[in-house]
């Protein structure tokens, strides 16, 4: 969460690569440095482990800050989800 600059309770877009599911969520924060990503509730119904997802959250942007505006992309390790 760090990494991505998404704080515990917001809200994310989950789109699951592998089988086209789209859903709303927010995040919970887990254990520190474990590279897990975790779906509760409905959402782990439309998730499987090995899915490839994209975990997109939002902001509000006034109209001279958004002409700046970098996103913050993140890739993990694809073997063990770290960072390095």
């Amino acid at each position: 969460m760090e990494a991505s600059n998404i704080i515990e309770g917001e809200k994310v877009s989950i789109v699951n690569i592998n089988n086209g599911e789209r859903l709303e969520t927010y995040a919970i924060k887990g254990n520190r440095n474990s590279g897990d990503i975790t779906l509760n509730g409905p959402a782990a119904r439309r998730v499987q482990k090995g899915d490839i997802i994209i975990i997109i959250s939002y902001g509000i942007l006034d109209f001279e800050e958004a002409k700046t505006f970098k996103p913050t992309l993140v890739f993990p390790n694809e073997l063990d989800n770290s960072l390095t």
